[in-house]
């Protein structure tokens, strides 16, 4: 038995989930999300509670059952309290700001690099840090790596763009005589 795919999904309040044949629709106060629902997996509400359990033991059954809770618990705790990443930029004279709905950085190259956020993803800035928020993690998340991925942190000095509390592992420099 999956262990993840065990536990139930709980619906808070002002959640409702509506369950197809082809899709799991989750709606709530921040918004509304669309989830897939996997052939090999059966969904079912009990007493407040999305219970996932699978049809079968076969393998793409076992793989599907902890994968389909986990997209639906991200569903629901998008819908009620959203996702958030926060980026931190170092490195002397980059420059961040919002231009509009665009980000517009200054990252040392020889043009300023702009951002356009997907759409359902809020991004914001203050000072040198970047906030990237949703309700769709993987948006959320894929966002933010894109953002990262303009100027990954680099191992001498650690400028560029990274993940807050990630840790950037150093090197030394050139040994000197």
């Amino acid at each position: 038995m999956s262990r993840i795919g065990k536990l139930p999904v709980a619906i808070p309040s002002g959640v409702t989930i509506t369950v197809d044949s082809e899709v799991i629709t989750v709606k709530g106060p921040k918004g509304e999300l669309t989830v897939p629902h996997l052939s090999d997996v059966t969904v079912a509400e009990e007493d407040g509670k999305m219970i996932v359990t699978r049809k079968d033991d076969e393998r793409i059954a076992k793989a599907q059952h902890g994968l389909q809770r986990s997209l639906l618990n991200n569903a629901v705790e998008g819908v009620t309290k959203g996702f958030e990443k926060k980026l931190e930029v170092n490195g002397v004279g980059f420059r961040v700001a919002m231009s509009g709905a665009d980000l517009e950085m200054q990252l040392g190259f020889s043009h300023p690099v702009k951002y356009k956020a997907p759409e359902g993803v809020q991004i914001a800035t203050n000072k040198m840090e970047i906030t990237v928020s949703g309700i769709d993690k993987q948006q959320v998340g894929q966002a933010a790596a894109e953002i990262r991925a303009l100027k990954k942190p680099e191992p001498y000095k650690g400028k560029g763009i990274k993940y807050a509390g990630e840790q950037i592992l150093r090197k030394a420099g050139k040994a000197g005589k």
